[in-house]
């Protein structure tokens, strides 16, 4: 079982932990809402966890341009 995380701003690939067991604790997902876990996390065919987060690149140009807010999808 693998955890791919992903930015969902621009889709980029932020990397993966190829881990044969591992606690949601230990990642951090307890400590979200349900809301935020059904937004966050999904799982595919294979098991696989696909986690979206938001870059290093997005978050600084969201603090730069707080009106980029608004928009689902960020090009940079």
């Amino acid at each position: 079982m693998a955890i791919h995380y992903h930015c969902r701003h621009c889709g980029t690939n932020m990397g993966s932990i190829d881990r044969l067991s591992i606690h949601s604790e230990a990642l951090g997902f307890h400590k979200l809402s349900e809301s935020e876990r059904q937004e966050m996390v999904s799982y595919d065919q294979a098991g696989e966890i696909h986690v979206t987060s938001i870059c290093e690149d997005c978050q600084e140009a969201l603090n730069r341009n707080p009106d980029y807010h608004q928009y689902d999808f960020l090009i940079h």
